[in-house]
């Protein structure tokens, strides 16, 4: 561990006390990162670090030590939640992610839907009467409006015009009711 004449550990230089042979610190605090031992001495204390060190295993130390510095550093950007305020930071990104991955399928699913009927319309035109082809032109225009409608709200509620919790129905059909083309698109 310690050699003759070698320099004190990151601990032993902070708390200035000869870093003797079985210092628990050495291993894990070395001498050129004297950050990492003053971070975790600043949040836990020198004596409760020791304390929570000597009573784990020799091969769960280094894991352990490493977790107190992430904490550490956590707490020191953030002293009331530490690491659980970035991993909610984190959590409501990845809900923002999905809300969005979701009006881009939406919105690809209204596209595909208002170029399937018109495909469709062209071959079986031909075969049609004309109420046969009154029924399709009403039927089509009524599932694209459908598919605008649930673009509207899924639109409204990951752009945050929309919280779910506290949306009053009519505030829902307003919603449906705008004109998708002078709502904006994500991709502009």
């Amino acid at each position: 561990m310690r050699g003759p004449g070698s320099s004190p550990c990151a601990s032993c230089k902070l708390l200035r006390r000869r870093c003797a042979k079985e210092c628990i610190f050495a291993p894990y605090f070395p001498p050129d990162d004297p950050h990492k031992f003053a971070i975790v001495h600043k949040v836990f204390g020198a004596s409760n670090v020791s304390k929570m060190l000597q009573e784990l295993p020799v091969h769960q130390r280094a894991d352990a030590v490493n977790s107190l510095v992430f904490e550490a550093n956590a707490r020191v950007r953030d002293p009331v939640y530490g690491c659980v305020g970035a991993i909610s930071y984190l959590q409501n990104q990845v809900s923002q992610l999905q809300m969005q991955l979701a009006v881009a399928q939406t919105e690809i699913l209204c596209i595909q839907m208002q170029h399937e009927p018109t495909l469709q319309s062209h071959h079986e035109v031909f075969e049609l009467d004309q109420d046969d082809k009154a029924h399709l032109l009403h039927s089509n225009n009524n599932s694209i409006n459908n598919c605008n409608n649930n673009y509207n709200l899924a639109y409204a509620m990951s752009s945050g015009q929309l919280n779910s919790n506290f949306a009053s129905p009519s505030s829902i059909i307003q919603m449906q009711m705008q004109d998708p083309l002078k709502q904006e698109s994500l991709w502009t």
